[in-house]
């Protein structure tokens, strides 16, 4: 019965939830990728910047 009480309130919860339109949607999905492809570029940049430094102290290139 705890069960049936259970999925009863989760059911009027989903019905308080105001879910995203789709422009809404479709905007957040792009502020995400184009932040992972900031990143991803930022710490491209500074790995290649920390092999080159080590690359230059370690062996003398």
């Amino acid at each position: 019965m705890r069960l049936f009480r259970f999925f009863g309130s989760v059911r009027k919860e989903m019905k308080l939830v105001v879910w995203p339109t789709w422009k809404e949607n479709r905007r957040d999905t792009w502020t995400v990728i184009m932040t992972s492809l900031m990143y991803a570029v930022f710490f491209a940049l500074v790995d290649w910047a920390l092999v080159a430094i080590l690359q230059h102290l370690i062996m003398g290139k």
